[in-house]
């Protein structure tokens, strides 16, 4: 059966909204004669993250996902309560993650790296080089770009339309940090100029700036790739959520060791979870499961960075 009403729109706004799962009949158009416009779309897409009950978003079965309106609950009629604002970097950052889990098709896949050798050569930096805390992040963000080299399509951004693809020439990592007012996102730029000790150094000065309130937009820009570490906390995987407009971001969880079969016998290793989380607009799961063996064999062996 026909729509009863044939939306008015360009075959590149009709892609763009397949891409979002948006049902262009119950988008109304700005445009002249009620044409659909970009922003229309965006408009729409924003009231259905908010719960707006007007809006709709359509799955990419051809149906429809009415978005009722936020539950609202006088929860202090079953026990005593306290409201406690967010921060306006927790505002922020979930707002910014509330629109990249909905517009951006996750997929993420698991693996492990085997980082004995990369552990008893950190905390030989370390003894050589007190002054500066070396931490594993540092052979993460090498290991990392040196996986983006071989894999140019994750150092890429995907454009607002879905049609084109950016691929980077540049290699600026983005670092989660924790802090007590939410999550904030610093960049390291140029990661594949410079050394382990001199990454090390601007981490150290990046988190405390973070923790500080010292960090500007230009230090949370221009990022090609993120990395988000839970590993001093713990747990064994998660599910990171892209930082658009990026296409991937690696979660990385506690190490531990663990017996492995050398094909003689059982020996302790330290292994490393991966979660690689990455738009499958723009990614196929045969590609990012060559991603995080290539990162796992390089963390393994950083010989294979000199390659």
């Amino acid at each position: 059966m026909l729509p009863q009403k044939v939306p008015f729109a360009s075959p590149a706004l009709r892609k763009f909204a397949r891409q979002l799962g948006v049902d262009l009949t119950l988008v109304s158009g700005s445009g002249r004669s009620g044409r659909i416009q970009r922003e229309d779309i965006q408009t729409f897409v924003k009231r259905a993250l908010t719960g707006d009950r007007g809006a709709a978003v359509g799955a990419r079965t051809g149906g429809s996902l009415d978005l009722l309106a936020w539950p609202q609950v006088d929860f202090a009629k079953f026990g005593p309560t306290e409201q406690q604002p967010l921060t306006k970097i927790q505002r922020i950052t979930g707002a910014n993650l509330a629109r990249n889990w909905a517009m951006i098709p996750h997929v993420t896949q698991h693996d492990e790296a085997d980082i004995t050798e990369v552990e008893a050569f950190r905390k030989q930096l370390g003894k050589e080089n007190k002054a500066i805390k070396v931490t594993p992040l540092v052979f993460l963000i090498k290991a990392v770009v040196a996986t983006l080299k071989e894999f140019p399509r994750f150092n890429a951004s995907l454009n607002s339309s879905g049609e084109t693809l950016t691929l980077k020439k540049y290699f600026h990592i983005g670092i989660a940090v924790d802090t007590p007012d939410g999550l904030v996102v610093p960049v390291l730029r140029d990661c594949n100029q410079k050394g382990l000790l001199e990454l090390a150094a601007e981490l150290a000065t990046l988190s405390v700036q973070a923790r500080d309130k010292k960090l500007g937009p230009a230090d949370m820009s221009g990022g090609c790739f993120s990395i988000s570490s839970l590993g001093g906390i713990g747990g064994t995987a998660f599910t990171p959520i892209i930082n658009a407009p990026e296409v991937a971001i690696l979660g990385v969880s506690r190490s531990k060791i663990q017996a492995v079969w050398n094909g003689e016998a059982f020996t302790p290793r330290l292994l490393l979870p991966l979660s690689l989380s990455y738009d499958h607009r723009v990614i196929d799961g045969a590609a990012a499961a060559r991603f995080t063996r290539y990162l796992s064999r390089t963390l393994t062996d950083l010989r294979r960075i000199l390659l």
